[in-house]
């Protein structure tokens, strides 16, 4: 019998005032990436569901920065995320 894959969640933060590169603030599987989504989706911040990405970005420490390997596939995500917060405030 195949076993069901587990649910994998990571969590960036990009301040572009603050920081030049994206981190990774959390990460988890099973119970704790269902609370990650859980906790984003009530502060109101966009979630994305990427498993590929979540599978490379999970390979990443906790407040590391994102790789040069990764911008283009990171640089994506936070277009997605600005286009929503850009609906939003509309």
């Amino acid at each position: 019998m195949p076993r069901k894959k587990q649910k994998k969640a990571v969590a960036l933060r990009y301040d572009k005032n603050r920081e030049q590169v994206p981190k990774v603030t959390a990460k988890g599987t099973g119970s704790v990436a269902e609370n990650i989504i859980a906790l984003a989706e009530e502060h109101g911040i966009p979630v994305k569901n990427d498993p590929d990405l979540v599978e490379v970005l999970s390979t990443l420490n906790i407040d590391e920065e994102i790789p040069p390997s990764l911008y283009v596939a990171v640089a994506e995500l936070l277009a997605f995320v600005y286009s929503l917060n850009s609906k939003r405030k509309k």
